[in-house]
């Protein structure tokens, strides 16, 4: 089959890979329709995670049609369109009962924190990933989930991850009628976590980016108000002033350790490595919201330490909520969202890529050309 291939930082490629097989009674083989390329996969491409090894296929928002079930399956069978959730969890371990669907304590046992995820380094399981013509899914009978026959396909594969990661943002900030929220970052997450927080009564939502072309997208997707840090003298005194001096009730880190904006923490963490990430964005989140506010973070972070004013958490009593999506368990609220038109996730693809060509998708999607926003990769076989 042909399967994104990688190669080291900055370097990968379609390659001619084994088919998958299925290697336990719960096991799926899934024939990939669609497969997303997610600002969490630039990460890895940019080298950025540990333990990101040569040979592996990343993508972790994919569908697609089951080919094959092992002989422990009960709610699938060859044919089913599904959409699978970017967590591998086997739906019976502690966390999992909790509907912690991210932190599955059987898909990654030798891991304290994150659970399995398809695609995403040997940190997180060392899974292969859906940017490929086929993909084995393990605990198919927990992840996958028979896409609606009224969905687009092109709706079903946004619900993997960018949806549920966006919505779950939202959902950690506690927002209420009336609250001031700011989003980090105008890429796909912190799109749809601006257009979630209406959802919760939002009365104003602030979107923080560098990308102009980003955050125009942000003002016509997400109905937002969108400013260039660029363009700000000091991030966290303009949001004080726009805020009445008191900040933001609910600040939204969906950048991660990819950010821009500081040359210190660029150095440290992007060049030299000394700490998981620029770690920036969480900065400002931490220092523009008010006296007793919460922080939401969603963007990636490596396992390491990252320089973050903890004092400032303390003093001024912020709330800090972060966590991978738990995505099985907010999609039945979010299918429903789609039905009922409150959310369009599909209307943030801008370019649909052969999967052949995915060296090239990288390229466009990490050096922000071509005014790309959302990447969906095609096989040929789809």
């Amino acid at each position: 089959m042909l399967a994104m291939n990688f190669r080291g930082p900055y370097r990968v490629r379609a390659d001619a890979k084994p088919m998958p097989q299925i290697l336990h009674p719960e096991d799926a083989v899934v024939r990939v329709t669609r497969s997303c390329i997610c600002g969490s996969d630039l990460h890895l491409y940019h080298g950025m995670v540990p333990d990101t090894r040569v040979g592996m296929t990343f993508g972790h928002e994919f569908v697609g049609v089951v080919e094959e079930v092992g002989p422990g399956v009960r709610n699938l069978k060859p044919g089913d369109q599904v959409l699978v959730p970017f967590n591998i969890a086997c739906g019976k371990c502690h966390f999992c009962k909790q509907g912690l669907f991210g932190n599955c304590h059987e898909s990654n046992p030798q891991a304290t924190a994150v659970g399995g995820i398809f695609g995403y380094s040997h940190t997180a399981g060392g899974y292969d990933g859906g940017q490929a013509q086929y993909v084995r899914v393990p605990y198919a009978d927990v992840g996958p989930v028979v896409i609606p026959d009224w969905m687009d396909p092109d709706d079903a594969v946004l619900l993997t991850d960018v949806v549920p990661t966006g919505y779950q943002a939202a959902e950690m900030g506690g927002i209420k009628p009336g609250d001031t929220v700011v989003v980090f970052g105008a890429g796909p997450v912190g799109l749809l976590a601006a257009r979630c927080a209406w959802l919760f009564g939002a009365a104003r939502v602030i979107v923080i980016d560098c990308q102009q072309y980003r955050l125009e997208f942000a003002r016509k997707f997400a109905h937002a108000e969108v400013y260039n840090f660029r363009e700000i003298d000091d991030v966290v005194v303009f949001l004080k002033k726009a805020t009445d001096s008191l900040g933001a009730d609910v600040c939204i880190d969906a950048v991660g350790g990819d950010a821009a904006g500081n040359a210190l923490q660029w150095l440290l963490g992007t060049k030299l490595k000394l700490e998981a990430g620029n770690a920036i964005a969480l900065h400002w989140a931490i220092n523009s919201v008010k006296k007793g506010g919460i922080v939401s973070i969603v963007g990636v972070y490596g396992p390491t330490g990252n320089m973050i004013p903890i004092g400032n958490v303390v003093n001024k009593g912020i709330t800090i909520r972060a966590n991978q999506a738990s995505v099985k368990r907010l999609l039945p609220r979010l299918i429903e969202h789609v039905r009922l038109g409150h959310l369009n996730p599909k209307e943030i693809i801008t370019h649909r890529v052969p999967l052949e060509d995915v060296a090239d998708a990288y390229h466009i999607f990490s050096s922000k050309l071509d005014g790309c926003i959302k990447p969906v990769l095609i096989p040929n076989a789809a």
